[in-house]
């Protein structure tokens, strides 16, 4: 694991929403949904992820799969910070010039598996980690979840199958930001208590504060080394995190902003990191 500053990311962070914030002024993006794991994302290939920009074929390197590909454009703006993406491409977001849009394209460097379809990358990734186990590798392959996405049925196969397998190569962050779409997901169906329920499929589960950078290194400095079984990571969220007047709406998952809106949301985004 890299060495790390919080300062500096913190710093990064604001580049990262400022990017998601712009895209959201070039035809739309799921910007709420964005920002509620805009910093385990940055955490993660900026401190824990062995992926850089030389090793992105490279046998050796580590695996990340957005499962909640909807969130694709912080994904990208991460992809700037970390030099695996040139920033001005960012402008092409929606252009039938390019392969920026809103779900993960394979076309983009870095971009491990499309995905579109909620519920489908956790099996992918589940394939990639026995793949890694019967090479005897020591990659870590990590995948990203939303808590909706987990009323697919597909995903407890796949969590079943982790569990069963012990596939400790593997682990799983849920953003737990408790809205999808335009409803509280538990409202819509009750995935309370969510800790046990993995912990019964076999997984062992940590839980974070997934908007703070103490919490989140902590938790990744202490994950266990020695175990055979899938890691659950469930970090607790804000969607639209950083921006005080879009936090935790219903109605803000998606957006089309004007150019005006999208510099009015920068504007805050800089006063209430203050």
């Amino acid at each position: 694991m890299k060495t790390i500053s919080i300062d500096n990311l913190k710093e990064s962070s604001i580049r990262v929403r400022e990017r998601v914030i712009r895209m959201a002024a070039r035809g739309g993006c799921f910007i709420g949904a964005a920002l509620s794991c805009a910093d385990i994302l940055l955490y993660l290939y900026k401190v824990f992820l062995n992926v850089k920009k030389d090793n992105l074929n490279s046998p050796d390197r580590d695996y990340f799969f957005l499962s909640k590909g909807h969130v694709v454009s912080v994904l990208y703006s991460v992809f700037v910070e970390i030099g695996i993406l040139n920033e001005k491409r960012l402008e092409n977001h929606l252009s039938t010039n390019d392969y920026i849009y809103w779900q993960p394209n394979t076309n983009i460097n870095g971009i491990e598996f499309h995905s579109g379809s909620l519920g489908h990358l956790l099996s992918i990734a589940c394939g990639v980690a026995e793949d890694i186990k019967l090479r005897k590798g020591k990659n870590k392959v990590v995948v990203m979840l939303g808590d909706g996405e987990l009323n697919e049925g597909s995903n407890w196969e796949a969590i079943l199958y982790a569990g069963s397998r012990k596939l400790n190569n593997l682990i799983a962050i849920v953003d737990r930001n408790k809205l999808q779409a335009n409803v509280e997901t538990d409202k819509l169906i009750k995935l309370e208590p969510l800790n046990n329920k993995f912990r019964a499929f076999g997984w062992e589960v940590r839980k974070t504060d997934g908007n703070n950078f103490e919490k989140i290194h902590n938790t990744f400095s202490l994950l266990p080394k020695n175990i055979f079984k899938p890691i659950v990571i469930i970090a607790d969220t804000v969607r639209g995190k950083g921006i005080p007047t879009i936090e935790s709406r219903v109605d803000k998952w998606f957006a089309q902003l004007t150019t005006q809106e999208a510099e009015e949301l920068i504007e805050e985004l800089h006063k209430s990191k203050k």
